[in-house]
């Protein structure tokens, strides 16, 4: 697997975390892959061959060319159908809804075509552009000037919702809410109101996503502590506790994570 990140320009900085690529050759037995929530919304364009998405054990849809994966609370699982060549904008929990008029909440747990969030016009004339580059620095520069251009200055971040987002990044998800909100209810009706809005879950599903993250990295580091260290280090309350959330968004326990083919991909974004 060929995965690599860029950094976005300086007017997008506060919206994009980076760009990504990724190339696999193709598979004579392609394998399922399981996705892990990252926090993050995604903008992807799939430049190979198509990638499976599994909706069941058997069942599974064809992901769009391009598209849009909102914010994921579950796991789930992919299978490429042969060469993967995927180029990729990452956003941060907040940045996304600054380009869309759409409720980043319907974007939930799915990938949504591009044509769906913008006009169909300008998606399409945007995903040709991008299948035509003629490599990654072209297709940052027009991705870009796509962002650069739909973002409205007199459309701000809901200032609760960043200093929230932000509190929770600086502290790996470790902090709570009535901590950031000083138990001011009316603060906490607001924010949940917003967040959903702009975020897409709630204040207490990023935290748990963004602190499970932190585990995560530890876990995958080439000398890994003990998950008991590993689940202090990250504000667990105990061992069990960070068992049951690794459970939650990953499928599996954290000794099976480390050696499980299926997770290579995961394991590969997080490292």
């Amino acid at each position: 697997m060929d995965y690599k990140t860029f950094e976005p320009h300086i007017d997008l900085k506060s919206l994009v975390s980076c760009y990504w690529t990724l190339e696999v050759p193709k598979q004579s037995e392609p394998q399922k892959q399981r996705i892990v929530p990252d926090g993050c919304v995604e903008m992807a364009f799939i430049l190979g061959d198509d990638i499976k998405r599994y909706t069941s054990e058997k069942e599974f849809i064809i992901q769009p060319r391009a598209m849009v994966l909102g914010q994921t609370i579950e796991p789930f699982y992919i299978e490429p159908t042969g060469f993967v060549n995927t180029f990729a904008v990452r956003f941060y929990p907040y940045g996304f809804a600054n380009f869309i008029s759409e409720p980043i909440n319907n974007l939930v747990n799915k990938e949504t075509p591009i044509d769906q969030l913008f006009e169909k016009g300008t998606a399409d004339n945007l995903e040709q552009k991008i299948i035509k580059a003629k490599n990654t620095e072209q297709q940052i520069n027009i991705i870009e000037k796509f962002l650069l251009e739909r973002l409205n200055d007199e459309k701000t971040i809901n200032r609760i919702v960043k200093d929230t987002v932000d509190s929770l990044l600086s502290t790996n998800g470790g902090i709570s809410i009535k901590s950031i909100l000083k138990n001011d209810l009316s603060k906490r009706r607001q924010l949940e109101r917003n967040f959903k809005k702009q975020i897409g879950v709630s204040p207490k599903q990023l935290g748990k996503v963004i602190r499970l993250q932190t585990a995560l990295k530890m876990l995958l580091d080439p000398k890994p502590e003990n998950l008991t260290d590993i689940s202090y280090k990250s504000e667990y309350f105990d061992q069990a506790h960070f068992i049951k959330d690794f459970r939650e968004f990953t499928g599996t326990n954290p000794k099976e994570f480390i050696n499980n083919e299926n997770l290579a991909l995961s394991a590969l974004f997080y490292k």
